[in-house]
């Protein structure tokens, strides 16, 4: 008897509309306006500058269902993501090291709210590599920034 529960809950799962499982997050392209439902008509919420992180709810075709750093969820539309991740330093200044220890000369340091390029993952250590806009690079602690 469990196992039918266990493949019937199985099957609802699946036949849910497409949703984030994993944190995931996807960075704007461009400037875009966020909405309240998935439709260009809904109310307007929000402008979303290029380069900002925003957390994945929900994925549609079209549309996709997110949250920004302050936990506002909203709509923006699939086009106006890109492939680039960004993340966003969520400490009140943040160094960034040439190299990804505590002890490594620091590069620059960035303030809070400050859009950084994630240009790899995050390693075992927990150091993400970043670039900034004009073009120095280097490495944060991954618990520092939001949206990787």
């Amino acid at each position: 008897m469990s196992n039918v529960r266990l493949l019937i809950a199985g099957l609802l799962l699946l036949a849910l509309p497409h949703s984030a499982s994993a944190l995931e997050y996807r960075s704007t392209g461009r400037a875009a306006l966020l909405y309240d439902a998935p439709s260009a008509t809904a109310g307007k919420v929000a402008i979303a500058g290029s380069g900002l992180p925003l957390e994945v709810v929900v994925d549609t075709d079209a549309w996709v269902k997110v949250r920004d750093h302050s936990g506002r969820l909203a709509w923006i539309e699939k086009s106006a993501l890109s492939g680039r991740k960004s993340v966003m330093i969520k400490s009140e200044t943040s160094a960034i090291r040439q190299q990804p220890r505590a002890d490594a000369d620091v590069v620059f340091h960035a303030a809070r709210g400050v859009l950084l390029e994630a240009t790899g993952e995050v390693d075992a250590y927990g150091w993400l590599p970043v670039k900034h806009a004009d073009g120095l690079a280097g490495w944060v602690p991954a618990h520092e920034v939001w949206g990787r």
